[in-house]
């Protein structure tokens, strides 16, 4: 199926051929900033969707409606709010307790 909507997503090299590809309406300020947090967004929702015995119509609706979903994260909050990312994952996580610090003479 080399012309079904997986495959052309597939082929797709920037965030804005997703949302034409799908018929989805952006905001490009929205895009331009949180890009790739939405597209990660979109990515971890799709992992958790069953794609296997759809037919490519059904598969556009679903990858349309997930791709709707990441993008309205952002619409409301940034990426350093939704932090999708590991490193901003890490930046708020708490940091373990480090004991005193001793310096060793040589």
């Amino acid at each position: 199926m080399a012309s079904g909507i997986l495959f052309q997503l597939s082929k797709a090299a920037a965030a804005e051929e997703f949302f034409e590809l799908l018929g989805v309406k952006y905001d490009p300020k929205i895009v331009n900033v949180a890009r790739l947090h939405i597209l990660r967004r979109m990515g971890q929702y799709l992992a958790g969707e069953d794609l296997t015995a759809e037919n490519d119509a059904e598969v556009a609706e679903r990858c349309k409606a997930v791709l709707e979903r990441a993008y309205a994260d952002f619409v409301t909050s940034s990426p350093i709010d939704q932090r999708v990312f590991k490193v901003l994952k890490e930046a708020v996580a708490p940091q373990p307790k480090k004991g005193p610090f001793v310096q060793l003479k040589g």
